[in-house]
């Protein structure tokens, strides 16, 4: 089975009515109403839900509403959320999903900590330097600089670092990190002057 599917691929049929039923749906479903549902479909935009007791309506939860750091939710999984937003056109209801919602946002925290040196542990490695997890969700890159003769010899993938953060963009969600000196740390003594 694909990754993404829309819910009519998994078996689901919206009940007949729903658009006669779409005023009872939103009388019955305001913003702010807790919901229970299972999730019928996926796309990259987000999940589709079928709403416990409203077998006439369908849910949405839209990836802009998801920390960066989570995923979606796997058709057949059962989740609870929070009707915020009603589409009359295509008669569905919007949904921010509780896990979503208790998610702290640590990255904020980081703008203040601009030039402290922190641990993280690497979490990918890629051509244009890597990847450092300094918290729950909060990742940054420490860019090469230059080259690395045997870079792998060097860094790999789940290995404990000290970097220095070097700049927080909130707006892109990006960490910028140094690690100054790691060659040094990570090579033995004879080859780090090398």
């Amino acid at each position: 089975m694909s990754e993404y599917s829309w819910p009519s691929e998994n078996g689901w049929c919206q009940a007949t009515g729903a658009a006669a039923a779409w005023t009872e749906t939103v009388r019955s479903l305001p913003v702010g109403t807790p919901i229970a549902g299972e999730v019928i479909g996926r796309q990259p935009f987000g999940v589709f839900l079928s709403i416990d007791g409203r077998p006439e309506a369908v849910g949405l939860a839209r990836v802009d509403r998801m920390p960066r750091c989570r995923e979606l939710p796997t058709v057949g999984q059962l989740v609870t959320g929070e009707v915020v937003w009603h589409a009359e056109h295509n008669h569905q209801v919007g949904i921010v999903l509780r896990e979503w919602t208790e998610h702290e946002d640590l990255l904020p925290g980081f703008v203040e900590r601009v030039g402290q040196v922190v641990t993280g542990r690497v979490t990918k490695i890629a051509p244009i330097g890597f990847f450092v997890r300094i918290a729950d969700c909060v990742e940054g890159l420490v860019p090469l600089t230059e080259p690395v003769a045997d870079f792998a010899r060097i860094i790999r993938e789940g290995q404990d670092v000290s970097v220095r953060i070097v700049a927080v963009d909130l707006e892109g969600a990006r960490v910028l990190l140094s690690a100054e000196g790691i060659a040094q740390e990570a090579c033995p003594p004879d080859q780090a002057t090398a």
